[in-house]
């Protein structure tokens, strides 16, 4: 038995703003529920609330059944942890807890060897095949051989950072859903896996019987894996929840019914509204040259005053409104020129061309090179021209390669980061940012950039720095700012991932409309629909073009 009860949730941020207003839904026993909504509306918020990390203003949050959870960092691991930190991140708070210890004392054994250290260190030993530590490592075995193709032993020790993003989420996702925990809280455990990945992930989530409540912006995803739908709208006082209690394929046509169904109801109230007082005024006036109508008067104005006591129906969710605009410009008709291009220790020598207007889906594994190839042509290629130059600051990794790739006259390529992370915006507020401009675009007066933030539905951010945004902001300000860099060449690294639905296909607009040619790596099913042609990293270390996608690749062989 597990589920979780959420009732009157109110939460607000440090500045006082009202983040949550009264949310309130319940997460059945054996459900898949998944959460969604408008970026910054608070659904990491609110995951941290249900996981006991924060503490809501108001209302409570009931639960029963041990909770495993995945937080949003996993994928993202750029430091010192190793594998083994990973996977004691997403165990039990008891085990978690031995292996820290069992840690501690390890070291002290590096730094002391003296008879306490060591009577310590043999503690720490029993208490973690006590918590079920020896128990978890075969488990773990299993896990590291299906996420890494590597055994534990092997594994443990290896730099999470080594991993790719992709292998981290399997990895994190194979233990929870191997463990003891009845209910799971996965915070996108979508974002970074490959189509394969999110394959296995739907299967699991389907055949499971935890109760798992999930975060994710997939729509592909959502389909085919959820069965109930809840969704945070963002109002004037906070964000509340709607209940949907069905699959994705009747969310849409299920929510513009609702709001259909709001806007006729708000409709008739204010209609009966300016009745009655056009009922207290008529009234009135006949009350001043007539005594028996002051009863008459009294009760419609008593009336009207119950009338707006109970106050109006429900209001209609505020909608974003994400208008992308991104330009381009004319450049040579051979955009992108590839000869026997070979990523060094990844891919096999390859030769492509890319023309001008081309939209090119780049499709295989995790760890293929996909991202890698990316990154080579975001630096201009093999010996890239002044011109080529990226158009923003992004520090983009030097790829060893082999063979040759050149881009076109007049392209400059503008890479979209999949990490998002941006050491050259740390520190800056978004206005700050527009106003004082870099060697790449011009800075903006305070009413040109704010008018720039608001058609990305970055205007209520528009103050904050860079870093406390959400995923999904730093994504849409990352597409913001190619757009302001005059790129003609976009390289997208996963732009879906962290986009909301809305978001998404405003981004699946712009992409149409850009004067340009456009590569992007992708693991979006719904979002590769809308590309010309693709370019398949395959499992044999082959690279090759489809006119379709192809999602049935696996993981290239090499040696690991």
């Amino acid at each position: 038995m597990a589920h979780i009860d959420v009732s009157n949730i109110d939460y607000f941020l440090s500045d006082g703003t009202q983040l949550l207003n009264g949310v309130t839904f319940k997460v059945p026993d054996g459900s898949k529920t998944a959460l969604i909504g408008p970026n910054g509306t608070g659904k990491t918020t609110l995951f941290r609330i249900i996981s006991g990390d924060l503490v809501p203003d108001e209302g409570v949050i009931g639960r029963s059944g041990n909770m495993g959870i995945m937080r949003q960092f996993v994928g993202q691991v750029r430091d010192d942890s190793t594998v083994r930190d990973l996977l004691v991140s997403a165990a039990p708070p008891a085990l978690a807890a031995a292996a820290r210890t069992v840690d501690e004392a390890e070291l002290a054994m590096v730094e002391h060897d003296d008879e306490p250290t060591q009577m310590a260190y043999a503690q720490a030993i029993v208490d973690w095949g006590d918590a079920g530590g020896y128990d978890v490592e075969t488990v773990w075995d299993e896990v590291c051989m299906a996420a890494l193709g590597l055994p534990f032993d092997r594994a443990q020790h290896r730099p999470a950072s080594s991993l790719s993003g992709g292998e981290q989420k399997r990895l994190v996702l194979e233990a929870l859903f191997a463990g003891p925990d009845q209910l799971l809280l996965l915070d996108e455990p979508d974002n970074y896996l490959d189509v394969p990945g999110k394959r296995w992930l739907e299967a699991k989530l389907n055949e499971s019987k935890k109760t798992v409540f999930f975060i994710s912006h997939d729509r592909e995803l959502l389909n085919n894996a959820a069965g109930r739908i809840v969704t945070l709208e963002p109002g004037i006082n906070g964000a509340g929840a709607w209940i949907h209690g069905g699959g994705f394929g009747s969310y849409v046509d299920a929510r513009a019914d609702r709001n259909a169904r709001f806007e006729e109801l708000r409709k008739r109230w204010d209609e009966e509204h300016v009745k009655l007082k056009e009922l207290v005024n008529m009234y009135k006036n006949k009350a001043a040259f007539r005594s028996d109508m002051a009863n008459r008067y009294h009760a419609a104005q008593t009336r009207l005053a119950k009338f707006l006591e109970a106050g109006p129906p429900e209001a209609l969710p505020i909608e974003q409104n994400v208008q992308m605009r991104l330009k381009g410009g004319r450049t040579a008709k051979r955009a992108i020129v590839a000869e026997k291009l070979e990523l060094t220790g990844l891919m096999k020598p390859f030769s492509t061309e890319v023309w001008f207007g081309d939209r090119v889906g780049v499709l295989g594994s995790n760890g293929s090179g996909k991202s890698h190839f990316l990154r080579l042509l975001a630096t201009g290629g093999t010996d890239p021209e002044r011109e080529h130059l990226p158009v923003s600051d992004v520090e983009i990794a030097e790829v060893p390669h082999d063979g040759t790739v050149k881009l076109g006259a007049r392209i400059r390529p503008g890479f979209f980061a999949q990490t998002h992370v941006r050491p050259d915006l740390l520190g800056k507020t978004l206005l700050e940012i527009l106003h004082r401009g870099d060697e790449h675009r011009s800075g903006m007066g305070r009413e040109a950039a704010a008018g720039a933030l608001d058609g990305y539905g970055l205007a209520p951010q528009s103050e904050q720095k860079y870093e406390s945004l959400s995923g999904g902001q730093q994504a849409r300000f990352q597409i913001l700012l190619l757009q302001l860099s005059g790129a003609t060449l976009l390289l997208l690294d996963e732009p879906t991932d962290n986009l909301d639905l809305h978001s998404a296909e405003a981004l699946e607009r712009a992409i149409d409309h850009f004067e340009g040619t456009v590569l992007a790596v992708t693991h979006d099913r719904w979002f590769a629909r809308t590309f010309d042609r693709f370019l398949v990293f395959g499992s044999d270390g082959k690279v090759y073009e489809s006119a379709e996608p192809v999602w049935d690749e696996k993981r290239v062989v090499r040696a690991r």
